[in-house]
């Protein structure tokens, strides 16, 4: 009895707690009207993205339907798995550009990661009702986005070609540069090379030079009706004055039975998207990775807390990105499993949150910026011993230095990293240079950069300056990058370059004789301001595809377990090594 009871008392006794415990008031003032205008704001833009999807409207979807095809969107219907969801990816791409060839809506493709036959897949799927699927400058560089994150994912991709080719008007930006419509075909080639499976539909026009993209991949299917030619009958003709049908020229019958080149010959979209998902089907499962990863209960496993309080947390209005102040723990606590969080170093450098965690079962490492302010007591410099008060957001000495020995650690012990963006910049000003503040923000820098484990960023609130640099921006290669709307993505906030920039714009203006008044400065200040706001919505970036998808806060556990689980289908991890490291 009494071995018994010193065995419970142990067991009791070596109980780990690692569960946050949530202190947002739900009921406080500011929290509701956070709450209200986020789900304003996003009303908004689910209106924004609907029109988005129609493509390029009723009549061109007719148009498409006359010839016997579905739209893209219905062909995704059929094409994935009932009752499953579809992660779009680049929705956003090209909004607002090429206004004056009618736009471009998403670029004139759809791109995404959904389930066919239980398989998680990229799909590459063009948009026939903008300008007949014809590639714009976006459209190359946003399937060359799906290309790239499929292949350092090694996803099975989906090519479902409806498209005329390279939009002849703007043709000296999609043809010739290596991020353009060539490196289409090369990155199918690598891709092929490195085993990563490619399946192209083809299900309309496959013209010119993209007629080489389904003859790259594994295997072709086409249905009747069809076209895939490098010239079409009328440029034959132009060329070589030789006359032909488009379908003796290049269709579906005489490339099933004469020149070889499809592999399936199928009479219907529905009939080939049948066939297209039966062959998903029997593609081999990849080798596991070694990342960590536990059986998983959707309701056992689930965070303790609603995850709806998330849009109570920030004040969408841009004004305020760069100076929201929540805890950031409060966002960790609604997106891992049962809101267990073994915190890294907690008492030192605290305006870097580090800590390890699982998310959908997935073995996970955190770095995320608090957004409370402070008190740390002064190491180094002129204030040494000293207790200062450090700001939300901000990145200093202490806390760049965590993080770089914490993303080293993920690295040696090869689990992935999430970096949670609300940063304003790292910290300026004489204590903090004295404190080393380039040095530690080199280590960082060169600690994420070095980093061979998947690293997925979610820009929560503002990502400014070098700080977004340090938290994984999109120049240090994370396999995606999402943002909440209220994200804001820029060297410094609106109203820091408005000050900057207006007083050095008034100063030039003086210099050649013509003296501002305080309303001719006021009305310079707004008008740099409101450009710069604009640039730094994520809209802006999300349309030049720096950013991959603007997510609803509420959706970012569900995200998140996706992309980990697209991260986890390539099992080779190459060996760390972070190179010389400032100390």
């Amino acid at each position: 009895m009494q071995t018994s009871f010193v065995t419970w008392q142990m067991a009791e006794e070596l109980k780990l707690e690692s569960a946050l415990v949530s202190k947002l008031d739900v009921k406080a003032l500011r929290f509701g009207a956070n709450r209200a205008a986020l789900q304003v704001l996003m009303a908004a833009l689910r209106v924004e993205e609907d029109e988005i999807r129609l493509g390029g409207g009723a009549k061109a979807a007719e148009a498409q339907k006359a010839k016997g095809r579905l739209t893209v969107r219905e062909r995704l219907v059929l094409l994935l798995d009932e009752g499953s969801s579809f992660l779009e990816l680049g929705l956003w791409a090209a909004h607002g550009m090429y206004g004056e060839y009618g736009g471009a809506p998403a670029a004139g493709v759809v791109t995404g990661l959904g389930r066919v036959n239980g398989r998680l897949c990229m799909i590459v799927a063009n948009d026939a009702t903008v300008k007949a699927g014809a590639f714009f400058p976006m459209t190359a560089k946003k399937v060359l986005r799906a290309q790239t994150i499929a292949l350092e994912n090694r996803i099975p991709t989906l090519y479902l070609v409806d498209s005329a080719g390279v939009f002849l008007p703007l043709q000296e930006d999609v043809f010739p540069d290596t991020d353009d419509f060539g490196r289409v075909f090369r990155n199918n080639a690598v891709m092929s090379s490195l085993g990563v499976p490619q399946i192209t539909a083809i299900m309309g026009m496959c013209v010119a030079g993209g007629a080489y993209l389904p003859v790259m991949t594994d295997t072709v299917l086409m249905t009747e009706g069809s076209g895939l030619f490098l010239a079409g009958p009328s440029l034959v003709q132009a060329a070589i004055g030789q006359k032909t049908e488009a379908e003796e020229l290049g269709g579906a019958s005489m490339h099933a039975e004469i020149s070889g080149t499809v592999d399936f010959k199928e009479p219907n979209d529905h009939l080939c998207l049948a066939r297209l998902r039966s062959l998903v089907g029997k593609i081999g499962l990849p080798a596991k990775a070694p990342f960590s990863v536990v059986d998983y209960d959707s309701a056992k496993d689930a965070p303790k807390y609603a995850v709806g309080d998330l849009y109570g947390l920030i004040d969408p209005d841009p004004a305020k990105a760069a100076s929201n102040v929540y805890d950031m723990r409060e966002v960790i606590a609604r997106i891992v499993d049962r809101s267990e969080f073994d915190e890294y170093k907690a008492e030192f450098g605290r305006t870097v949150l580090c800590g390890y965690a699982r998310i959908g079962g997935r073995a996970v490492g955190i770095v995320a910026n608090q957004k409370i302010h402070q008190s740390q007591t002064v190491a180094v410099g002129p204030q040494a011993g000293e207790k200062r008060t450090e700001f939300g957001g901000v990145i200093y000495t202490e806390s760049a230095q965590k993080a770089a020995r914490f993303i080293m650690d993920c690295n040696q012990s090869l689990i992935p990293l999430i970096f949670l963006h609300d940063v304003n910049g790292f910290m300026v000003g004489k204590d903090a240079e004295w404190s080393g503040i380039i040095r530690a923000g080199a280590k960082m820098v060169s600690a994420v950069s070095t980093s061979v484990v998947p690293k997925i960023t979610v820009i929560i609130g503002g990502s400014f300056g070098a700080g977004h640099y340090a938290m994984c921006g999109k120049a240090y290669d994370p396999r995606f990058l999402f943002a909440w709307p209220t994200a804001r993505y820029a060297v410094m906030s609106g109203a820091s370059a408005a000050t900057t920039l207006a007083e050095v714009r008034a100063k030039q203006v003086e210099r050649g004789g013509k003296v501002l008044t305080e309303a001719d400065k006021k009305a310079l200040y707004d008008e740099i301001k409101s450009s710069y706001d604009a640039q730094a919505d994520p809209r802006y970036g999300a349309a030049r595809l720096w950013i991959d998808a603007i997510i609803d806060p509420v959706k970012t556990r569900e995200v998140l377990i996706t992309a980990l689980e697209a991260a986890s289908l390539n099992a080779e991890v190459p060996r760390f090594n972070p190179g010389v490291l400032q100390t």
